[in-house]
């Protein structure tokens, strides 16, 4: 069964250094989806524990079983439009409308 349209919650505005969490989920799709974040427009990258993710300076974790994105310690770098898409490799992969966070 193909992903229906996520729920996306992100938070409209977040304190410098306070942990934020990010949420999408979908129950339709069948089997259950994995959730991308983007941030701008771009796909985030999913923190491996490799060199390249600790040298492009990642400050969240994303997981895309859950769909959560958990920032540590947002930073105003962090501001910005989110979206999250949910595909499950059947059917269209599903996005969920744009919000903004203000750090």
């Amino acid at each position: 069964v193909a992903p229906t349209t996520p729920v996306c919650e992100v938070p409209s505005s977040a304190m410098t250094g306070t942990v934020v969490e990010l949420s999408c989920k979908e129950a339709e799709g069948s089997p259950p989806s994995e959730y991308q974040w983007y941030k701008n427009g771009v796909a985030l990258l999913e923190k491996t524990g490799t060199g390249s993710a600790r040298a492009a300076n990642i400050t969240y974790t994303m997981n895309k079983k859950s769909g959560t994105l958990l920032f540590n310690t947002v930073t105003k770098n962090d501001t910005g439009e989110y979206f999250c898409e949910a595909s499950n490799g059947i059917g269209l992969s599903q996005k969920c409308s744009v919000k903004r966070m203000q750090v």
